[in-house]
């Protein structure tokens, strides 16, 4: 098992190479912005299937917002985050190089984990996906996912704690006060329609 603490996840980071982390809902594997490419080489993730950039807090994620959405990206991160919610909004058009959709959106959440908004307050803002090969369940335990990449780094310490093991809730802004649901999850979101 590699487990590392927090400054050598922070170094693996800098270098490249993607960090497995806990957050509240499943095992996540994330990179710097810059890196993404090593997220769908080891997932061996279809590189159609966007990732997710996840923050420590909601200010960390308000410059990747395009100014259409701002408004209601607040409204929405105010009541759900830290939290199992990803929003699909429009990037900024500042942002759109780190872009990993083909419709210039951007997954954006919070997860409400200690450790893994510890580990983002150090690095800024890491594109993630679920610690699991593409096509796979995979395992939610620390054992199973060294089994899976084991060469890639996993922040400890461990037990990890509480995580819910069920995928976050998805939702799409398609204009101003209108969200759609893309993925049932474990928040319920009053607001869609």
């Amino acid at each position: 098992m590699n487990l590392v603490d927090y400054k050598i996840a922070l170094k693996t980071l800098k270098s490249g190479f993607p960090v497995i982390f806990p957050t509240d809902t499943l095992p996540a594997i994330g990179c710097l912005p810059e890196f993404s490419n090593i997220i769908y080489e080891f997932k061996k993730r279809d590189r159609d299937k966007p990732l997710i950039l996840m923050g420590s807090e909601q200010k960390q994620l308000i410059d990747y917002v395009h100014e259409s959405a701002k408004e209601d990206y607040e409204n929405m991160a105010s009541k759900y985050w830290p939290g199992a919610l990803t929003m699909v909004i429009p990037a900024s058009e500042k942002q759109t190089r780190i872009l990993t959709s083909n419709d210039f959106t951007l997954g954006l959440r919070i997860p409400n984990s200690y450790m893994a908004q510890s580990l983002m307050r150090e690095t800024g803002p890491l594109l993630t996906s679920s610690a699991n090969i593409s096509g796979f369940n995979g395992s939610i335990s620390v054992e199973g996912i060294s089994l899976d990449f084991p060469s890639v780094k996993i922040l400890g310490p461990i037990p990890w704690g509480q995580r819910s093991g069920k995928a976050s809730t998805i939702i799409f802004w398609k204009k101003s006060g209108d969200w759609r649901l893309i993925r049932e999850g474990e928040v319920l979101v009053r607001e869609l329609h």
